[in-house]
């Protein structure tokens, strides 16, 4: 599972997170942290400069502060869509 996180230097929630994700790592819970410059673009900027840190999971994101539980909440909601193949998906919905 591959965890975005939109971030900026210099910001010391944006390093809480990048913690708090690494751990997660660490315990084999995500796969991959994308850390996503948001500096590099005015778009980014203002759609997250005020929010950041932001993880994004597929189209769902979570803004800081988030919880350990919210997090793991949403890493196993796509970790079990994943596992389920597309026809059964119309099942679950």
């Amino acid at each position: 599972m591959k965890v975005n996180l939109y971030t900026t230097s210099g910001c010391h929630l944006c390093e809480l997170a990048i913690t708090l994700l690494e751990d997660m790592v660490r315990a084999g819970e995500i796969m991959e942290i994308k850390e996503i410059e948001i500096a590099n673009s005015e778009i980014l900027i203002q759609e997250y400069g005020t929010r950041i840190p932001v993880v994004a999971i597929h189209e769902e994101e979570l803004d800081w502060p988030f919880e350990i539980p919210a997090l793991k909440k949403l890493i196993k909601k796509y970790k079990i869509q994943k596992s389920i193949k597309p026809a059964d998906k119309d099942l679950i919905k």
